[in-house]
């Protein structure tokens, strides 16, 4: 293939194509944090108060919803795909960025219970191809489709940090190999990790060395076999409620469906109501149960005992609702809700007997995240570098593996209906 001279000169356009897609990326990400910044944190301390107050997300969200609606019922490609259906890298055009742009940067920093990857990979792929055209390179359909892959992967990298993030996130959204990709790697993916474990069980059993990679880094307490057995224990129920709360979002894009603007409204208030009811039942502020997760998940990693067995409970009942109505109404990416999802769990399982906070966060992250793409390699990889930590990817792959197993048997509840346009009875 690298012998085609149109094959070569795809891929020095791609590498090309990443330098602006990239400053786009950089810019619209720091856009994002600034007016969250603005909005949840600085207003309120502006206005004379510690912490955004419980009725914050009231006045919020349902702007939000107004606005999104309106995104889905009057531009084309009606913001981006409905979460609820997971990450998707098909369908994106030139034409659908405006709408992507708006419904991102008014949603997500108004409260929005979603993350910015999914618009990024709707906007890169949207800018590769913008600068195609002006290029005036030839489109045929997989050169579209090569095109709209390498400007997602260059803009998801940016907000990964990792290009081999970006590569094997986009390589399994795309679906490359087809359904013969998971047929292989999920058994590959299992077998590596029990057999990362039972290397690590007989090197630390037999104290006998085998050569290591080690440089010398301070690394936490060995695995044992608790922490195999909690995790046959929990990833199957983490598996379980974040696949449920999916289920639940699609049932909410059924909802919102024949009725954009006012569904979508309706939604977006609901899920107000659960961060409201989160910051009136811990006294915490609303930002925490509204928005991605992000910022929070790293605050809960550096200081977990700042939060109670009460608010870890709540967090997870309150904001995990309103994931699922964000789903199925809003438009943004389901990776940092689902991430700090499994965070707060094992923050709070973390004291059961042989577990321990980090293995706990570990499972609890990549079940979830599992459970929520359905895209195994990349779970391994995000959790693995958000953790940092070589101690633990052994049972980040077996919570993957059973997390992806359980998930695929479960029912997977309605399809994402069609957009029906009121105006012409026609679905889009």
């Amino acid at each position: 293939m690298l012998r085609r001279p149109e094959y070569r000169r795809a891929l020095v356009f791609c590498g090309l194509i990443g330098i602006p897609v990239a400053l786009i990326a950089f810019w619209f990400l720091v856009a994002l944090h600034q007016l969250e910044q603005l909005l949840w944190t600085d207003w309120p301390k502006d206005l004379g108060w510690k912490q955004a107050p419980w009725w914050w997300g009231l006045a919020l969200l349902p702007v939000a919803g107004l606005v999104v609606g309106l995104v889905v019922a009057r531009l084309p490609g009606r913001g981006g795909h409905i979460p609820a259906g997971g990450l998707h890298s098909g369908g994106v055009t030139k034409e659908a960025l405006p709408g992507v742009v708006i419904a991102a940067l008014v949603g997500l920093p108004l409260g929005v219970v979603l993350g910015p990857e999914a618009p990024l990979i709707a906007l890169g792929g949207g800018l590769a191809l913008f600068f195609a055209g002006l290029n005036r390179a030839p489109q045929t359909e997989a050169s579209t489709a090569l095109l709209a892959a390498a400007g997602a992967a260059a803009a998801i990298s940016a907000l990964f940090g990792n290009p081999l993030v970006g590569a094997v996130l986009l390589m399994e959204v795309a679906g490359v190999g087809g359904p013969q990709l998971f047929a292989v790697m999920l058994p590959a993916l299992l077998a590596s990790g029990v057999g990362g474990l039972i290397f690590t069980g007989f090197v630390h059993w037999t104290g006998l060395e085998t050569g290591t990679l080690d440089i010398g880094l301070p690394t936490p307490p060995p695995l044992d076999w608790g922490d195999v057995l909690w995790v046959l224990l929990l990833a199957p129920a983490l598996a379980f409620f974040v696949h449920w709360t999916f289920v639940g979002g699609r049932f909410a894009a059924g909802f919102v469906a024949n009725r954009p603007v006012r569904n979508t409204v309706l939604c977006a208030l609901g899920a107000a109501v659960c961060v409201t009811l989160f910051a009136v039942t811990t006294g915490r502020s609303p930002a925490d149960a509204a928005l991605s997760g992000e910022a929070t998940l790293s605050d809960l990693a550096k200081d977990p005992h700042a939060w109670s067995v009460g608010a870890l409970i709540a967090v997870l009942a309150f904001k995990g609702l309103a994931y699922a109505l964000c789903l199925g109404s809003l438009r943004g990416g389901p990776v940092f809700p689902a991430l700090f999802l499994g965070g707060a769990a094992g923050v709070l399982l973390a004291p059961l007997p042989g577990l321990g906070l980090v293995p706990a966060m570990a499972v609890g992250m990549a079940a979830s995240l599992t459970a929520a793409l359905r895209l195994p390699v990349s779970s391994v990889i995000l959790v693995v570098l958000l953790l940092g930590n070589v101690e633990t990817v052994a049972l980040v792959v077996l919570a993957v593996a059973v997390s992806f197993v359980v998930t695929q048997l479960l029912p997977q509840g309605p399809h994402i209906p069609a957009f029906s346009d009121r105006r012409d009875g026609r679905a889009r």
